[in-house]
């Protein structure tokens, strides 16, 4: 990787994160690889020195990118892999796409990374006290906020609850809903009680795009 890229990844350590399903009535159990994930969102500088073009509804270099779906986001890992001559993770066709767990090319984290991430060691479903930590509809006066600018968590990732929710690699639950696709977080636009580790929401891959909702980066060890 750059020079510019180690420095934006964090490695997360080994361990396992409990899952749960309010709505369903469900939890499990994830066993979490060490793995890499990057400290902040996705911004729109990095976006747009990749994509060649920038969707967001709240412009600026330092704030996160947002209004892009998940079939968007997944081909910013490709071209970004492509970048730093790495594997991309991801087979995209016109019909579907097929994720390589092996490659060594960037990715969406899966969502028992995030959530483990998220909480750094935490039990509860904040890292923090809410002000401190994230831009929520109280404090981000109707808009997106730079990244970095709250308290990190433990393990020195920014703004994993508030500013914009975001997109993980997993279908939801594709018996019911195909090929929806889950969505952690909280974003600006959220009461307290939307930002929690623990928030499970999802929708579509492709179709799905809004102005609280981005994406970060993670990369296999």
């Amino acid at each position: 990787m750059s020079e510019f890229l180690e420095k934006l990844m964090v490695k997360i350590p080994e361990g396992q994160i409990t899952l749960r399903d309010d709505r369903i009535k469900k939890q499990w159990n994830v066993e979490v690889k060490s793995f890499l994930l990057s400290r902040y969102l996705v911004t729109q500088e990095l976006y747009a020195m990749v994509i060649q073009k920038n969707p967001s509804e709240f412009k600026g270099d330092l704030r996160p990118v947002e209004s892009v779906s998940w079939k968007e986001a997944v081909e910013f890992c490709n071209l970004l892999s492509q970048k730093e001559d790495l594997k991309p993770c991801y087979l995209i066709t016109e019909e579907e796409v097929k994720f390589d767990a092996e490659a060594n090319g960037f990715r969406l984290p899966n969502e028992g990374e995030w959530e483990y991430a998220c909480k750094a060691g935490s039990v509860s479903s904040r890292y923090g006290e809410l002000d401190l930590i994230a831009w929520y509809r109280k404090n981000a006066n109707g808009k997106t906020q730079y990244v970095g600018r709250k308290d990190p968590n433990n393990w020195g990732l920014y703004d994993m609850l508030g500013n914009v929710w975001e997109w993980c690699n997993d279908i939801y639950e594709e018996t019911v809903y195909g090929s929806y696709r889950i969505i952690r977080g909280g974003g600006w636009n959220d009461e307290e009680r939307g930002c929690l580790a623990t928030n499970r929401r999802r929708s579509h891959p492709k179709s799905f795009k809004i102005d609280d909702l981005g994406f970060r980066i993670a990369k296999n060890l």
